[in-house]
């Protein structure tokens, strides 16, 4: 299953980061090939200062060996070896008006002493965090995330998406990153489901990214916008931040495993505000996107 699934997530890379090149026009990847003293490593590709992306990463790594102390309390096993794969990415366009996506698609398999396969899991999942808040490009996102979900199960998306709700939560804010999508983890076998079957479930959903996100980016890239309308898009920014180095598990475990800081913190993006004590002006189209984000909504 590992190497079914690095085959798969190396293919995806490259396909994604082949439509993000034509769709921003002007930039490129830059790619970094890296090791991980312990074991494994990655390829991590980087756009920046593009027609349409300030900055984004399509990163992809396998890492392995022993799993580290803070994560065999965390899992509450002993002399446990490990393998983890997978792609994350983040892309921050320059136009207020076009949404920040992130995904994440990986796999994870635990060993005892003996090589044995004691546990192993998917997860991932893929969700939207706007500035300017366009109903039908929410409505449109979540769509594409429920007709992937349902080509295997319609009890996965309300599950995956509430879980999403749930995860991307600032709660020292009390309010959403974004306005959701997917997020599931310690995807393993049952009764129902085979890791085959979760496989399928998985890349189903990674194969769903493009379709979910670059219409949207087509269709908003070229709005005219003002400073303030930058103003805004970099203080919402920081809330991007903020979840990233206090709630995210991919940072922390990245951190807590000796990962490559640079692609950890790959997510995060180039410019930002924070302002004391910020509240956008009453009615407006910024406090139209912070109501939202103070409740979950059924954007279906």
């Amino acid at each position: 299953m590992k190497e079914k699934f690095v085959s798969y997530i190396r293919t995806l890379q490259n396909t994604i980061c082949s439509a993000l090149e034509e769709t921003d026009g002007k930039a490129i990847f830059k790619e970094d090939l890296w090791k991980r003293p312990e074991g494994g490593g990655g390829r991590s590709r980087v756009i920046e200062n593009g027609a349409v992306f300030e900055k984004g990463g399509v990163n992809i790594s396998e890492v392995h060996g022993k799993l580290p102390e803070s994560m065999q309390q965390y899992f509450g096993v002993q002399n446990a070896d490990f393998f983890a794969c997978g792609l994350s990415l983040v892309l921050h366009p320059k136009n207020p008006f076009v949404p920040t996506v992130h995904a994440n698609w990986r796999y994870f398999e635990m060993y005892n002493p003996d090589g044995e396969i004691v546990t192993q899991w998917f997860g991932g999942g893929q969700d939207l965090t706007p500035y300017y808040l366009f109903e039908e490009d929410a409505t449109h996102f979540h769509q594409v995330c429920k007709t992937a979900c349902d080509a295997h199960n319609p009890d996965f998306y309300p599950q995956y998406k509430e879980r999403c709700d749930n995860y991307f939560y600032n709660s020292h804010r009390n309010e959403a990153r974004g306005i959701g999508g997917l997020f599931f983890d310690y995807l393993k076998k049952t009764e129902e489901m085979s890791m085959q079957d979760w496989y399928n479930f998985v890349t189903t959903v990674g194969d769903s990214f493009l379709n979910a996100y670059l219409p949207i980016v087509k269709s908003r890239k070229n709005i005219p916008y003002t400073e303030d309308h930058r103003s805004w898009q970099e203080i919402r920014r920081g809330r991007y931040v903020e979840f990233n180095l206090v709630h995210d598990k991919g940072t922390l475990f990245g951190l807590r495993t000796n990962g490559r800081i640079e692609s950890i913190l790959m997510s995060l993006p180039p410019v930002v505000q924070w302002k004391y004590d910020h509240h956008p002006e009453p009615g407006s189209e910024e406090e139209k996107l912070l109501k939202v984000l103070k409740e979950p909504k059924d954007w279906l």
